[in-house]
């Protein structure tokens, strides 16, 4: 067995089979409202992104104890055209 084998074959009742189905079934329910969530949150999350470059941009941030470096503007990364921020139920790579 590697790292990436997801589940072990084994038997399982049908009652166990019953409750994995409602406990997927409420992780998918949970799982879409924070997508909700963080949609809603996403114009906000926007105005947070801007006041930070600006605040790096201007003040800069402390790099060691109280020596401050300011990031040139156009130094700032810019967000990738149609891109949106997501929340991401299952890590590593699609496939693997």
């Amino acid at each position: 067995m590697t790292f990436k084998t997801e589940s072990i074959e084994h038997e399982m009742s049908d009652e166990a089979k019953k409750w994995l189905e409602e406990e997927v079934a409420e992780q998918e329910e949970r799982y879409a409202g924070i997508v909700r969530q963080m949609d809603d949150l996403a114009p906000t999350r926007e105005q947070w992104y801007q006041e930070f470059f600006d605040r790096i941009a201007t003040i800069g941030f402390n790099t060691d104890g109280d020596d401050k470096m300011v990031i040139a503007r156009e130094d700032l990364p810019v967000k990738p055209e149609g891109r949106r921020d997501q929340v991401i139920w299952k890590y590593g790579v699609d496939g693997e």
